[in-house]
């Protein structure tokens, strides 16, 4: 499994793992798909070039409770074994490790469920940390909830130290949730 920038040529696997019923957002679910696809629909080209967005010139993004806030600069990459696998993405505030209320981790990902169980979400999630590091970031936060086990697995096993256990906030499900910080090493890239 690799990392791949999103590309117009690539966008088919995406596509059909969205009329599949996955959804890269857990959620917003069938809604988050939906909006997916009619994005994709609608102009591919403009739908790709959206997926990496570092100024935050985009739209704001939509809450789960269907609520809007500003946009961090960010990206996605999506996961890619001769097929796409799942989406990974990164987001921060320029300047600071902290982010808004409304964003509870810097990284999120989803693997589609018929690749589940194969290390995509382990690899993807540190081959991003490379990422994060090259965007000037010393750590980054994940989270995840108290019951999913398996990403919590996939956080310790890049590094993430538990920070604190917290319920998210109502707008985000108010589930049972953990925090955890990845110590990023200095970047060697001249």
């Amino acid at each position: 499994m690799e990392l791949i920038w999103p590309t117009v040529d690539r966008l088919e696997g995406l596509r059909r793992a969205l009329l599949r019923g996955w959804s890269p957002d857990s959620q917003r679910g069938e809604d988050a798909a939906r909006a997916e696809l009619a994005l994709i629909d609608a102009d591919r080209a403009a739908y790709v070039a959206a997926q990496v967005d570092r100024a935050a010139s985009g739209p704001p993004i939509v809450l789960p409770n269907g609520a809007t806030a500003p946009r961090l600069p960010g990206f996605r990459r999506w996961m890619w074994d001769g097929d796409f696998c799942g989406i990974i993405g990164l987001r921060w505030q320029p300047g600071t490790t902290e982010l808004p209320p409304y964003c509870l981790g810097h990284v999120g990902y989803s693997v589609v469920p018929w690749k589940q169980r194969r290390g995509h979400a382990t690899a993807a999630l540190g081959r991003m940390l490379g990422d994060a590091r090259d965007e000037g970031l010393p750590s980054i936060t994940v989270t995840t909830t108290v019951r999913n086990l398996a990403s919590r697995r996939v956080i310790e096993a890049n590094g993430g130290v538990l920070v604190e256990a917290f319920d998210q906030p109502v707008e985000h499900g108010g589930a049972a949730s953990l925090r955890f910080r990845i110590d990023l090493a200095p970047s060697r890239r001249p």
